[in-house]
């Protein structure tokens, strides 16, 4: 807790406005839309590698938050103040970080997947800009942090290893993406079934059951449009940049609508039962991977369309 109160020692107003920002990087969203841009836009298999990386990290990071139950810095010492606004977003028991996760998880796989210096160099700045940030505003010890800079880009490199190894051979990549989908089942049933004790915090818990399902459902709709999209769809990426820009933009509209919009619908018909995060987030990757790209066709004739009427 030391650093963290020297830390806060040093705080101030254009500090905070910085790394509130710098945090934002770490977070569900940011993998979405990295995910999203490189799977409609630019890379389909970079695409799915992304979100692979993400959703294994995060299964892993929850998984550890849900076995070591390390309370956040301001329940370990009720005295330490944090940046209010960072508030919302820590959310879960405190180690290992998850927004350190994320950033490891999408910086990691930009610099495999482009491996050039200077791309290389940013990312690591940006992963510990991150990683600092959440220091900086009170949610995360240095231990928290420290374990999600080791286990990020492990988890980076091996299953970029093994998706360079198997890539070619789509039965033994599908027995990666059906390992990943079995390995976040495993956390779905240990955060439901473990014994409670004298450290579990409901409020934490109720979250980690939350990240759980999240992480089982969008597995399995990202393994339902890989498989759709290897036997009948073979969607293409390019189109021309405005088309890209509107393709981006009306498919994370129709994503995030599904994202809202199901949420009272299913809290409607189940109430709170956690199992409704998995059956949103599987309907959520199935529109991204399934329903959506079978526009692309569309989209990239437009721009044809546009540059042989020019």
């Amino acid at each position: 807790m030391s650093l963290l109160y020297w830390l806060q020692s040093i705080r101030n107003p254009v500090l905070d406005a910085i790394l509130s920002v710098v945090t934002r990087l770490g977070e569900e969203t940011a993998l979405m839309v990295a995910g999203m841009l490189i799977l409609w836009c630019i890379n389909k298999k970079w695409g799915y590698r992304f979100f692979l990386v993400g959703l294994v990290g995060n299964t892993m990071n929850q998984l550890l938050k849900a076995i070591f139950l390390i309370p956040r810095p301001w329940v370990l010492d009720p005295d330490f103040p944090i940046v209010e606004s960072a508030r919302e977003a820590a959310t879960g028991y405190s180690f290992p970080s998850g927004h350190t996760q994320t950033a490891a998880g999408i910086f990691g796989t930009l610099a495999v997947w482009l491996r050039k210096r200077w791309v290389t160099v940013c990312c690591v700045v940006m992963t510990l800009l991150v990683g600092f940030s959440r220091m900086y505003l009170g949610v995360h010890t240095p231990l928290d942090v420290g374990v999600s800079l080791v286990t990020g880009p492990i988890i980076v490199l091996v299953l970029n290893g093994l998706m360079d190894r198997f890539e070619n051979k789509p039965k033994a990549f599908l027995g990666i993406l059906l390992g990943a989908l079995a390995f976040a089942l495993v956390l779905v049933l240990y955060v439901n079934f473990a014994p409670l004790r004298a450290a579990n915090n409901p409020e934490f818990d109720a979250h980690g059951q939350k990240s759980a399902w999240v992480c089982f459902g969008t597995m399995a709709g990202l393994i339902v449009g890989w498989r759709f999209d290897e036997h009948h769809l073979r969607y293409e990426t390019k189109a021309v940049w405005w088309a890209q820009l509107l393709k981006l933009l009306i498919g994370a509209a129709l994503v995030m609508g599904v994202r809202i919009g199901l949420k009272p619908v299913l809290g409607t018909i189940f109430g709170d039962a956690q199992f409704t995060n998995g059956i949103r987030y599987f309907l959520m990757a199935v529109m991204a991977s399934v329903v959506w790209p079978m526009s692309f066709g569309f989209w990239s004739r437009l721009g044809h369309k546009a540059d042989n009427a020019a």
